[in-house]
């Protein structure tokens, strides 16, 4: 079978959120064969434009506030904040967004309102066809993925750490002020946890899911596997203890080796415009960010 373009590309003009409104169905129809649509010259010229042609898409959005992101992030808007602010040496590896989490969206808008001088491309993998090379591949890593599930632990700061691309303190992940609540929370979420002597928690999730099914059949690579081995580090976490099967034995270097190898191979890089969007579908393609130099302001929405 032909694969469709990836990310497929769709030019024009004028105003987006107009044409998104006008156009809804066609642009869900080539979301859903190509997985990824980058949206170029059209009149996009400020974050509120691209709050607009949100908007216009016309479904409702998953806030920041109300996530379990690890990211540091800034609203510019209510529905509109910055994409991860991690310093721009550090590389965010490929993931589905919040699939760490038992709450995540299901479609993904970028915006980017300053173009990079190099680097800071959006790499977008597309995570069906990456289950599928596992398959032939590794299939007794898949298998056991499916039937277990995965679990994450992750180190939160008791304040936010810009420097780190896990640093959104447990107080703002959690939508929380004091330990008391903290643990309440992470209670009715399924958590373990454990306090540290700096503020910080220590908390693990429940058995997640690695692999889903998606309304049309498919069955994509859906979980945050890559980008928690490769990205996971700061001075709190540790990659190699960031992620188990849903028993809790650990997922070794072996058993990621071949999904990083595929994704690689099967990785397109989005190269930034100013005035780009770019919509997402989170169920079915991986994103991460490449390193860059120069100042680069890319601004995201998420679809519930």
């Amino acid at each position: 079978m032909t694969q469709p373009a990836f990310p497929a590309i769709i030019e024009g003009s004028g105003d987006l959120a107009a044409f998104l409104t006008a156009n809804k169905q066609d642009v869900d129809a080539a979301l859903a064969n190509a997985g990824a649509l980058l949206f170029r010259g059209f009149d996009v010229g400020d974050p509120q434009a691209f709050d607009a042609a949100v908007e216009g898409y016309g479904e409702p959005g998953f806030t920041y506030e109300d996530s379990l992101s690890n990211a540091v992030r800034t609203n510019v808007t209510p529905r509109v904040f910055t994409a991860n602010e991690a310093p721009p040496s550090t590389e965010i590896f490929l993931h589905h967004e919040m699939a760490q989490t038992p709450l995540y969206p299901s479609k993904l808008f970028f915006y980017c309102e300053i173009a990079p001088d190099s680097g800071g491309a959006t790499p977008l993998c597309r995570s069906d066809w990456v289950l599928a090379e596992l398959e032939k591949h590794a299939p007794g890593f898949v298998t056991r993925a499916e039937k277990e599930g995965v679990r994450y632990t992750n180190v939160m700061p008791g304040c936010d750490d810009a420097g780190s691309g896990q640093g959104r303190s447990w107080r703002s992940t959690l939508s929380v002020s004091t330990r008391e609540e903290a643990e309440a929370r992470l209670t009715v979420l399924g958590y373990s946890w454990e306090w540290q002597t700096d503020d910080s928690l220590r908390a693990t999730t429940p058995a997640l899911p690695a692999i889903r099914t998606i309304s049309d059949g498919r069955r994509t690579f859906f979980n945050q596997l890559i980008a928690a081995f490769r990205g996971w580090a700061d001075s709190r976490n540790d990659p190699n203890r960031a992620i188990t099967f849903g028993d809790g034995s650990p997922i070794t270097a072996g058993d990621m080796a071949p999904a990083i190898a595929v994704a690689d191979e099967l990785t397109e890089d989005l190269a930034w415009q100013a005035g780009d969007v770019a919509l997402v579908d989170n169920f079915l393609v991986m994103h991460g960010r490449r390193p860059f130099s120069g100042k680069r302001r890319v601004l995201a929405s998420l679809i519930a």
